[in-house]
Parts: structure tokens; C-alpha cells; sequence
């Protein structure tokens, strides 16, 4: 198990203890534990050779290699999370009821608390969208209003099953992938091109700084050695 997840076990069991010792005028069974330590889990972002062996695995134009394309696009381009990727509705004459947007190039999300938010994908994950949306038209459930639907004429795919699919595409190319390593990978990605850490924050949907030093920060040291020689030459 990890070390979160040891933590949180503590601190759940930390409470129950507490609650039952004043409840039973017993000691508390756990007064004087330390809690465990949680170390930093450094994340890997992709190399720059693995993102290209993730698209030709999915490359092709059935059905489900059109919609694994889509989908791996838009994790690469937005670093939205699963859930939030699951969520996304797509109605073709309602554009009240359709999160996606490809004129201009936006998907409305449903983050964490039920907040709703815009990010921005560029022109050739729109195009990615685009491809699939046209093999969705002729699926048997293409009046349901979830944008991924399952091959087969199946139902709608859920956030385990985006999971799974990914994990599928990354063993067949020999790529260790997650869709969480995508969201570390976007963030290190915008850090390291300029991006702001305020826009960084509202496209991930964070409200607190903390997470800007917990993603991309398996390569932090990477980004500062490769700004050394920009701020520094001509300082020798």
C-alpha cells in the first residue's frame, strides 16, 4: 500500500478511537502513535518517445481505435482527470446540453465538488475529436447523451473503462500509462513552455497553490537545468 493511503487509514481509525474512548471512559488505544510518514510520489511525465508509440497503438479507423485516439488526445491536451473525461456530454442539435464545442476549440468539464470549468484543446486533438464524432454518429446508441460509447453498439463507457483501455494501449506498445500520469505530464508540459501558474490553476480546476508543487514535479530539476543557460548566459 502507499504511504497516503496508509495515512488516511490512520487518520480514519485516529478518529474512531478517539470517539470510542470518551464514549466508554477507556484510554485511547492509539494516544502516542506517530502517524506514518508520506514521502513525495514522484510521477513520471512521458518521454518524448513514449506519447508517439500511445498513438500508433491507437491508430486506425475502426471504431475503437477512433475513439482510444480521441481520448488519449484529449487526456495529452487538457490533463483533465477521469472522471471529468467520463462526464463529458455530447448532444449534436442542443448545444445547451453538449460540453463539447470544436469551432472553438473548448470542452466543459464537471471538476471535483461538482465545479464546472472550460479547457482549451488544440487543433489537432479537435481534429481527433472530430473523426470520432463521425464514427459516433452511426453507433446504435448515438442518441445517448454520454460522448464515449462502447464498441459494438455497447453502452457508455464508464471511468473504469476509459481506465482499463488506456492501460490496454499502453501494454500493447510497452508504455507504462495511467490517465493520471497525463495530468502530471500537462502540468510539467505548460510549466515548461512559460505557462503561468495562475492559468495552470484554473485549467486544471485547482484552488490551491499545494498542487503546483506536487505535479510535474518528477521533473522540476529537468525544467531549471534546461532554463540555467537562458537566464545565466552571458553571466559567466
Amino acid at each position: 500500500y502507499s504511504d497516503s493511503y496508509a495515512s488516511n487509514q490512520y487518520r480514519a481509525l485516529q478518529q474512531f478511537f478517539r470517539w470510542w474512548a470518551e464514549e466508554v471512559d477507556r484510554p485511547d488505544p492509539m494516544a502516542g502513535l506517530r502517524a506514518p510518514m508520506v514521502r513525495g510520489k514522484l510521477i513520471p511525465v512521458f518521454t518524448s518517445g513514449e506519447l508517439p508509440e500511445l498513438e500508433k497503438a491507437c491508430q486506425g479507423r475502426t471504431f475503437a481505435q477512433r475513439r482510444d485516439y480521441a481520448i488519449m488526445a484529449v487526456f495529452r491536451a487538457t490533463g483533465i482527470r477521469l472522471s471529468e473525461l467520463a462526464g463529458v456530454r455530447y448532444d449534436p442539435g442542443d448545444s445547451l446540453r453538449s460540453d463539447i464545442d470544436l469551432q472553438y476549440r473548448e470542452i466543459r468539464v464537471r471538476g471535483k465538488g461538482g465545479e464546472t470549468r472550460i479547457v482549451k484543446i488544440g487543433h489537432e486533438t479537435a481534429r481527433s475529436t472530430d473523426r470520432y464524432l463521425r464514427v459516433r454518429a452511426r453507433h446504435a446508441q448515438a442518441y445517448r447523451p454520454q460522448l464515449w460509447r462502447g464498441a459494438s453498439n455497447r453502452g457508455p463507457v464508464t471511468a473504469n473503462g476509459i481506465y482499463q483501455m488506456v492501460a490496454r494501449r499502453g501494454r500493447q506498445c510497452g508504455v507504462p500509462v495511467y490517465p493520471h500520469r497525463f495530468r502530471h505530464h500537462f502540468s510539467h508540459t505548460w510549466l515548461d513552455r512559460g505557462g503561468t501558474e495562475g492559468d495552470l490553476m484554473e485549467l486544471n480546476g485547482w484552488t490551491s497553490p499545494q498542487m503546483l508543487r506536487r505535479y510535474g514535479a518528477s521533473a522540476r530539476g529537468a525544467r531549471a537545468r534546461r532554463n540555467y543557460d537562458r537566464v545565466m548566459e552571458g553571466f559567466a
